[in-house]
C-alpha cells in the first residue's frame, strides 16, 4: 500500500487591519482557540501562537493537501466573522498581506520561542 508522508510546517504572520491595537488580552486566548480549531478542521495543527495587539504569528503544520494561501484565507475570514459576532468587535479585521514561511522540522522550537516572546521581542526594539 502507498502512504504519503509529509511535514508541512509554516510561520503565518498577519497584522489587524490598518495595525489597529484590537486584539486585547482579554480576547486573545479565545482568538488562539478559535483559530486552532479552524486548522484542526482541515487536518492541521495550530502549534503555536502569539503576537501583539496589532498582529498575530501562528506556528501551523498543515495537511499535504491544503495550500498555505488557502489556509490564510480561511483563517482571517472565519475568525473576523467570529469576532465581529461573538465577540461584538465590529471593527476586527485583518489587512490583505501576509507572511508565510516554511519551517523545517529541526526549527520548530526556535521558532515556538520567537512567538511565545514577542511581547519581549517589541519591548526590545521599539
Amino acid at each position: 500500500m502507498a502512504q504519503s508522508l509529509s511535514s508541512l510546517n509554516y510561520h503565518l504572520v498577519f497584522s489587524t487591519k490598518n495595525r489597529v491595537p484590537l486584539i486585547s488580552k482579554q480576547i486573545e486566548s479565545a482568538l488562539h482557540r478559535y483559530v486552532a480549531g479552524i486548522i484542526r478542521n482541515h487536518r492541521g495543527a495550530l502549534l503555536r501562537a502569539g503576537g501583539m495587539p496589532d498582529h498575530r504569528h501562528w506556528l501551523v503544520a498543515l495537511h499535504r493537501e491544503m495550500a498555505v494561501a488557502e489556509a490564510i484565507r480561511l483563517i482571517k475570514s472565519n475568525s473576523t466573522s467570529w469576532v465581529r459576532k461573538e465577540l461584538g468587535n465590529r471593527r476586527f479585521g485583518w489587512q490583505a498581506g501576509y507572511g508565510a514561511f516554511s519551517v523545517s522540522f529541526s526549527r520548530c522550537e526556535a521558532v515556538a520561542k520567537y512567538i511565545e516572546n514577542q511581547s519581549f521581542h517589541h519591548r526590545k526594539r521599539d
